[in-house]
């Protein structure tokens, strides 16, 4: 348990250095994109591929795997349900809040979550592939299907291979699959450049958060809410059922898979919402709510269920 919080605490010292630069405007120019553009194309990358090419196969491609995926189907499930019954959104709306309830943050959060509170970054591979790979491709083809009235479906074959951080994780998982290990000195390079994603992801994200206002008037709070309310404890508690009672994974699996259910929503939904001018406050607002609840939820299930 004290390492847990250790990890929590490194985690939320960083995060708090980047909201005193974003707040005290130190670098004077709105730095976030540019750095954000740099994590997504050339150090994320690096660390997946490092990440993955090490990995543990079994690891990817088990139990673990099919419990995270039932716990974000669940969570979309009950957003659509809530959304035709209460909110009666348009279909891109509708899209975006079911993302803001299911799409975690496992680059940004998660993969510091992975190394500092589970302690093996390989626990986030299962749910960083399925989200890449699967969860982005489907919910850009709905936007495109829905704002546009037409679906490319060359845009969405062709959309997991124009992601850098999937070709990296691509490459990383076929030399795991097949054994092959590279000489350290290839590997160096990338365990360098990867090595700068952690802090500079935390430190970004918190700069993000300087001057945020959630839940103002008009913003779609029922949404919003509901939105936190499955991203935060409802997907937890699916993990927990579902991987305990159906398929009886190990302590230390089964807290990595609600510690990952419980990650806050992604910034990558709000970047969607941005791209496509649907949804943008709902999507907004529930990236910082999620990652405020996230915290005192991710400390109650260390407490819990930490081996």
């Amino acid at each position: 348990m004290q390492g847990v919080l250790t990890g929590f605490g490194v985690i939320g010292f960083v995060i708090a250095v980047g909201y005193v630069v974003g707040r005290t405007n130190i670098l004077q120019v709105d730095v976030q994109r540019p750095l954000n553009r740099f994590a997504f194309f050339v150090t994320s990358p690096a660390l997946l591929f490092t990440v993955l090419a090490r990995a543990d196969v079994s690891v990817i491609f088990s139990s673990y795997l099919v419990v995270t995926v039932f716990a974000v189907a669940v969570s979309v499930a009950l957003y659509l349900v809530a959304s035709r019954i209460l909110f009666r959104r348009a279909a891109a709306e509708t899209t975006i809040g079911a993302m803001a309830a299911s799409y975690a943050n496992a680059n940004n959060i998660g993969l510091p979550v992975a190394v500092y509170v589970l302690g093996d970054p390989q626990f986030i591979a299962p749910l960083l592939m399925f989200q890449l790979i699967v969860l982005a491709p489907l919910t850009l083809t709905i936007l495109d299907t829905t704002t546009r009235g037409k679906a490319s479906v060359g845009a969405f074959l062709t959309q997991p291979v124009r992601n850098p951080m999937i070709i990296a994780s691509l490459i990383g998982l076929v030399l795991a699959i097949f054994g092959i290990t590279l000489p350290p000195a290839v590997m160096a390079p990338f365990d360098l450049i990867g090595g700068a994603t952690i802090p500079l992801v935390l430190m970004t994200f918190g700069m993000s958060l300087a001057g945020q206002r959630p839940l103002a008037p008009g913003s779609g709070r029922r949404e919003i809410l509901t939105a936190t309310l499955l991203k935060t404890v409802v997907m937890p508690i699916v993990a927990y059922v579902v991987g305990r009672f159906v398929f009886d994974l190990d302590p230390a699996h089964l807290f990595g898979v609600v510690v990952l259910a419980a990650l806050p929503t992604a910034q990558n939904v709000f970047n969607f919402a941005s791209r496509y001018d649907r949804g943008v406050v709902i999507a907004r607002d529930t990236v910082l709510l999620t990652t405020i609840v996230s915290v005192p939820v991710l400390v109650v299930a260390a407490a819990l269920l930490a081996p």
